[in-house]
């Protein structure tokens, strides 16, 4: 499959993998896909970010998945719902940490990985559901436009990060393929 990802997209994944190596991750999640893809500049997934303001939330996209990270991975509304059920994960990330040290249920502080980061399955669901998108509009390649549509489309911290800051399947789909607005070209 990788040798229909055009080079930007072969680019997202690289840095994935970058993202992951920079933190200690024993793989690649897609939350790494998400952090490559924002850093990204001159593509077609580059432009639906800016011109959906990815330049005024960069950091608080970064903050918010270190936040995630730190409560083991669960997307906000899983906390939401946890506390629904008395479970408080603020307390429970609190005295994990106090026991284990900061970052402890972010996987921080653990031994630096060498070699080759294997794709979690969340990441290849990803790297999959591009290729879906991508066949469904009729296009021979994958571009980073579709690995981002694929990270707005499943459920997930990086679906919620991002729609919490404007960008959701919709609104990449409008600006990708759009109504007369302004279209990736």
């Amino acid at each position: 499959m990788f040798e229909r990802f055009t080079k930007d997209a072969r680019a997202v994944v690289k840095g994935a993998v970058a993202q992951a190596e920079a933190v200690g991750a024993g793989s690649v999640a897609p939350e790494h896909l998400l952090l490559a893809l924002i850093e990204g500049e001159g593509s077609r997934g580059a432009f639906v970010l800016a011109a959906l303001g990815v330049g005024e939330w960069k950091a608080s996209v970064r903050e918010a998945l270190g936040e995630a990270r730190r409560r083991g991975g669960l997307t906000q509304a899983e906390t939401e719902a946890l506390a629904g059920l008395g479970i408080d994960v603020s307390e429970i990330v609190a005295r994990v940490e106090e026991v284990h040290g900061a970052g402890a249920m972010a996987g921080e502080g653990r031994r630096r990985w060498s070699g080759h980061r294997p794709f979690e399955k969340g990441a290849k669901e990803v790297l999959e559901k591009s290729l879906r998108i991508a066949l469904a509009h009729r296009e021979r390649h994958i571009g980073d436009e579709h690995l981002l549509l694929a990270l707005t489309s499943r459920p997930g911290v990086p679906a919620e990060v991002l729609a919490d800051h404007g960008v959701t399947y919709e609104s990449v789909t409008r600006v990708l393929y759009g109504s007369g607005e302004a279209k990736a070209g």
